[in-house]
């Protein structure tokens, strides 16, 4: 069975930094790029981070670039968002997606470029300002 687990969210102040997981399984996790998403209430789903397939590449949108880095430890299937200088407009739910190598491209403007096959189920993340 494949499953993202995002873990992480809370309660933080702004400026604070909080560190998001998704820990992915039932998949070869090597062959699929990950990407992190928010959705504020009445807003749409945003793309934020993601990093490819093979690791080298990463990419950030320019509301959290600066701010937020994205790594991956291959070891243990798990995907890690740091986010730094948290700003109260970074209150969202948090998503972490699979998207598979050379699968379907993705809408222009989707992160790393392919269609995300996979999603977790969301964490929250709160800014108080």
């Amino acid at each position: 069975e494949v499953q993202l687990v995002e873990s992480g969210g809370g309660l933080v102040q702004a400026g604070g930094s909080l560190r998001l997981s998704c820990a992915a399984s039932g998949f070869t996790f090597d062959a699929y790029g990950i990407g992190w998403f928010r959705q504020a209430p009445g807003k749409e789903r945003e793309g934020i981070s993601c990093i490819s397939s093979s690791r080298g590449y990463t990419y950030y949108a320019d509301s959290v670039k600066g701010r937020f880095t994205i790594s991956s430890d291959n070891a243990k299937n798990t995907v890690y968002l740091q986010m730094n200088s948290l700003k109260s407009e970074d209150t969202a739910v948090y998503y972490c997606a699979a998207a598979r190598r050379y699968g379907r491209l993705g809408r222009p403007g989707t992160p790393c470029g392919y269609e995300y096959d996979y999603w977790g189920q969301g964490t929250q993340v709160t800014v108080s300002s």
